[in-house]
C-alpha cells in the first residue's frame, strides 16, 4: 500500500496543508481537484500511482492527472476526509471529473463507505473518449425502478457537457457519515489509466430526470441514437415495406428443395411414419419430417404481433410522441396487470396500467389496417426466405395453422398445486409433483393443448414448461441440492416433504440410522416433521447426505417428467415430448427427462453451445438435444440491454449465430437451435418483466436488421443445402 505515492510520505498528502473539522456538503460542491490538490482530502493508492506531479492536457484540452492501475487483482485509489467524516446528506450524488486514457473500454468499480459500515457500490462502463462528469447516487438505484432491464447509454450530453450517470446502484448508505470513496479496477492484466479532474458532490434528481425524459420517438425508437434501420417518417416504412418484398421473392425462389415439413433431401432417408420422430444412425441424432427424411430444426421463438407492448401509464414523459385520443393510432393502446413476486419481476416499477403498442402501430403506418392472417402470411414468407424451418415457442397460433412451417406447443402448467421455492424462483417455485393437484393441472393443461393438434403432423412436439428453478443460483452445495434443503424445510402438509421422509425412513427406519448416516444428532424422528429443519450440508466423512439429496432430486424429477409424459401419451400420443427448456438444472433433473422425454432441450446463451452444459454426461444419455434458446444482442440499434449473451455490435451478431450453429452442427446429438427472438424488445420495457434488448431479427418498426439477417440466411442456407457433416469416427 502507498500512501499519496507521488509524494514523499513526509508531507503527509496534499490534503495535509490544512486540518479541519468534518466537512458538510453543499448540494454543489467541489471537495478535491487532482490538477490542484488543496483541499482536505486523503489519498491512499494500493497496487495504483499517480506517477506525475503534474498535470496533463487530455486529448480534447482539458487538464487533468493520470492514475495508473497496475497489475493485481483490486487495484485502487481511496479518497478519505482528513478528518472526521463528509456530510452528503443533503447532496444526491458523489461527482468526478474523469476521462478514460486508454483506447478501449473500462469498467471503473465504485464504493463508497459511511462511517457505519453501509456501502454503496457501482460498476461504471467507461468508455474511451474525452472527459466526461460521473455521476453515483447516493441510494440505490436501479433503471428496473424506470420500468425496464437496463437504462439509457451513457455518457450522454447534459446542459452541453458529457455527463456519465450510473444507472446501476446497489447497497446502502448514511449520507451524513461518508468515510470513503474508492475508485478500483477488477484483475487488470496490464497496467490502465485514467484521468482524474474535481472530485466532489452534485444534485442528480435533474440529471435522472432528463436521463429518461423524452427517450422513445413516436415509433418506439431510442429518440437519441442513430444507426442505419432507424426511421423517421412514414414514408420511409412505406417505402422500405415495398422494397422488402421484391427481396422476399427472390429469395423464395432460391430456396432449397425439401420436402413440403422442410425435411432436407441431402443425407439418409427414413422410414415415413405420418409424424414427426427422432432416430439414431451411424453415430448422429435426427429428427425425422413425417415423410422420412432428416429435418435440422432452424427456429425462432416469439413470432408474434402482439407481444411488443410496454407500459406507458405513469411515466408518459419518457414517450416524446404518444397518440391522442381519437387519433387512429390510438388504437393501440390497452391496459394489463404484470405484478408478480417472482425474481423476473423483483425490484421493477411500472409493471400495470395503460400500455402502448408501438409494434402494431408501426404495422398500420406500413400496412394500413391488415387482418392478422395477411401479417402471418408475410412472417412465414420472411422465416422461409430467411431460412427458418420452425415456428418457437410463444409464436402466434395463426402461423402454426397456415400449415407452412412445423411448430412447437409449451405445455405451460398452472393450477393451486403445491410450490417449492429453490432460491431465486426467477419464474416462479418449483412445481410439486407429488401433490395431485399437479397430476390435475397436467392433465388439463394437455387437454387443452392436444385438442387442435392431436392429429396434425407439422406439430413437432410439446415442451415441458419452461426454465423451472430446478437448483438456487450459485455454484456451492446448498444451491445444488437447494431443492432438497428447502423441501426439508416445509411443513408436512406439503406432499414432497411427505415424499422425501418416507424415502428416508425406508432406507433408515429410526432417527439413529439417520443419525449415524448423516453425522448428526437426532433425538426424535418428529423433528424433522417440522417446519426450518436444516439438513446438513454433504461432506466426505458422510458420503450418505449427498447420495438422499440426490435419490431424492431424482425422485421429485421423474414424478415430474412421468406426470406428463403419461398425460401426453393418453392425449396426443404420436406427438414428440421434447423436455424441460432447462436453464438451470441438477443431473438429477437432465437424467430423468432423457428417461422419460423424446428430446433434451436447453435454453443456452454462450457462444457455442458446447460451453453451457458438460456434454460427455449428455452422450453417456444418449438423447437428442434441442437448443430451444440463444441469442446475441448489441446495444447500437435503439434497445438499451444487449441480452444475456452480449456482443460488442450488430456488425458481430451474425458471425456469432454462424459459430453457434457451426458448433452445433459438429456435435452429432444435437438436432436443432432455437433464435431468441424474432422481434426486438420494446425500447422502455416489455409487459412481462422489462427487458428491452436488442435481440430481434427484426425491429419494433418492423424493419429487418439486413446485414443480420443476410448473415443469418447465408448459415441457414448452408445446412438446407449440403446437411449435417459426418458424426466423427468412433462416436457412440
Amino acid at each position: 500500500m502507498l500512501l499519496c505515492s507521488f509524494r514523499p510520505l513526509v508531507a503527509l498528502c496534499f490534503a495535509g496543508f490544512f486540518s479541519v473539522p468534518a466537512v458538510h456538503a453543499a448540494d454543489d460542491q467541489t471537495l478535491y481537484n487532482f490538477v490542484k490538490p488543496m483541499d482536505v482530502v486523503q489519498i491512499v493508492t494500493r497496487d495504483a500511482s499517480l506517477p506525475s506531479l503534474t498535470a496533463e492536457v487530455s486529448s480534447d484540452g482539458e487538464i487533468l492527472r493520470r492514475l495508473n492501475f497496475n497489475p493485481a487483482a483490486q487495484p485502487s485509489l481511496r479518497l478519505t476526509p482528513q478528518n472526521g467524516a463528509w456530510d452528503w446528506s443533503t447532496a444526491g450524488g458523489m461527482s468526478l471529473r474523469v476521462q478514460n486514457a486508454m483506447d478501449w473500454a473500462l469498467t471503473l468499480e465504485v464504493q463508497i463507505e459511511s462511517a457505519d459500515g453501509k456501502l454503496l457500490r457501482s460498476s461504471i462502463a467507461l468508455p474511451a473518449g474525452p472527459a466526461q462528469t460521473l455521476l453515483v447516487p447516493l441510494q440505490a438505484t436501479t433503471p428496473l425502478l424506470h420500468g425496464m432491464r437496463a437504462g439509457p447509454p451513457m455518457p450522454w450530453r447534459f446542459e452541453g457537457k458529457n455527463v456519465l450517470l450510473a444507472s446501476t446502484v446497489i447497497g446502502e448508505l448514511n449520507a451524513s457519515q461518508v468515510v470513503a470513496v474508492t475508485l478500483s479496477l477488477n484483475q487488470p492484466n496490464a497496467t490502465q489509466s485514467i484521468l482524474l479532474g474535481r472530485f466532489g458532490v452534485q444534485q442528480v434528481a435533474p440529471v435522472q430526470a432528463a436521463a429518461y425524459g423524452n427517450i422513445v420517438d413516436a415509433y418506439g425508437q431510442f429518440a437519441r441514437g442513430q444507426w442505419p434501420e432507424k426511421v423517421s417518417s412514414d414514408a420511409q416504412l412505406k417505402t422500405a415495406a415495398s422494397k422488402e418484398q421484391a427481396q422476399l421473392n427472390s429469395w423464395l425462389a432460391e430456396r432449397p428443395k425439401q420436402d413440403q415439413f422442410g425435411g432436407l433431401l441431402v443425407g439418409p432417408s427414413f422410414d415415413a411414419k405420418g409424424f414427426f420422430r427422432t432416430e439414431k444412425r451411424d453415430g448422429r441424432w435426427y429428427l425425422v419430417t413425417p415423410e422420412g427424411h432428416p429435418f435440422y430444426s432452424l427456429g425462432v421463438n416469439t413470432v408474434a404481433p402482439d407481444n411488443s407492448q410496454t407500459y406507458v401509464e405513469g411515466r408518459e414523459s419518457m414517450f416524446a410522441a404518444l397518440p391522442k385520443e381519437g387519433e387512429a393510432l390510438a388504437s393501440h393502446f390497452g391496459s394489463g396487470d404484470n405484478r408478480s413476486d417472482t425474481g423476473a419481476s423483483k425490484g421493477r416499477a411500472f409493471d400495470h396500467g395503460r400500455w402502448f403498442d408501438f409494434y402494431g402501430a408501426n404495422l398500420e403506418r406500413s400496412y394500413g389496417p391488415q387482418p392478422l392472417a395477411t401479417w402471418a402470411a408475410h412472417t412465414l414468407d420472411r422465416l422461409q426466405a430467411w431460412g427458418f424451418n420452425t415456428i418457437g415457442n410463444w409464436s402466434e397460433p395463426a402461423l402454426m395453422s397456415a400449415q407452412r412451417v412445423p411448430y412447437s406447443i409449451p405445455l405451460l402448467i398452472h393450477g393451486d398445486f403445491a410450490t417449492i421455492s429453490t432460491g431465486l424462483d426467477w419464474w416462479g417455485g418449483m412445481p410439486d409433483p407429488f401433490d395431485p393437484r399437479f397430476a390435475l393441472a397436467t392433465e388439463r393443461a394437455v387437454a387443452i393443448a392436444a385438442r387442435d393438434h392431436r392429429e396434425d403432423p407439422w406439430l413437432l412436439g410439446y415442451f415441458a414448461d419452461n426454465e423451472l428453478a430446478w437448483a438456487g443460483p450459485g455454484n456451492e452445495p446448498a444451491a445444488r441440492y437447494a431443492l432438497a434443503y428447502n423441501t426439508l424445510r416445509l411443513t408436512t402438509d406439503v406432499p414432497a416433504k411427505r415424499a422425501f421422509l418416507k424415502q428416508l425412513r425406508d432406507k433408515y427406519r429410526n432417527q439413529q440410522g439417520l443419525s449415524s448416516a448423516w453425522g448428526i444428532e437426532l433425538p426424535a424422528w418428529e423433528l424433522m416433521e417440522d417446519p426450518g429443519f436444516q439438513a446438513p450440508l454433504p461432506s466426505a466423512e458422510h458420503p450418505a447426505i449427498e447420495q438422499d439429496l440426490q435419490r431424492f432430486q431424482r425422485l421429485f424429477a421423474d414424478t415430474y417428467f412421468k406426470t406428463i409424459t403419461d398425460s401426453l401419451q393418453w392425449h396426443s400420443p404420436n406427438h414428440l415430448l421434447l423436455g424441460g427448456r432447462f436453464a438451470i438444472s441438477t443431473p438429477e433433473a437432465v437424467a430423468a427427462c432423457a428417461q422419460y422425454c423424446d428430446v433434451l432441450s436447453f435454453n443456452f446463451y454462450t457462444r457455442e453451445p458446447q460451453h453451457g452444459y458438460d456434454f460427455a454426461a449428455l452422450r453417456a444419455l444418449d438423447k437428442p438435444v434441442l437448443v430451444t434458446e440463444f441469442h446475441f444482442g448489441s446495444r447500437d440499434r435503439g434497445p438499451f440491454w444487449g441480452g444475456v449473451s452480449e456482443v460488442y455490435k450488430e456488425e458481430e451478431r451474425a458471425p456469432a449465430y454462424a459459430n453457434f450453429l457451426k458448433q452445433a452442427l459438429a456435435e452429432p446429438l444435437i438436432v436443432g437451435v432455437h433464435w431468441f427472438q424474432y422481434l426486438d424488445q420494446p425500447l422502455s420495457g416489455r409487459l412481462l418483466d422489462g427487458e428491452n434488448g436488442h435481440l430481434g431479427l427484426v425491429g419494433i418498426t418492423d424493419r429487418p436488421f439486413q446485414g443480420f439477417v443476410e448473415g443469418v440466411r447465408k448459415a441457414n442456407l448452408a445446412v438446407l443445402k449440403e446437411g449435417f457433416p459426418m458424426p466423427v469416427t468412433g462416436a457412440p
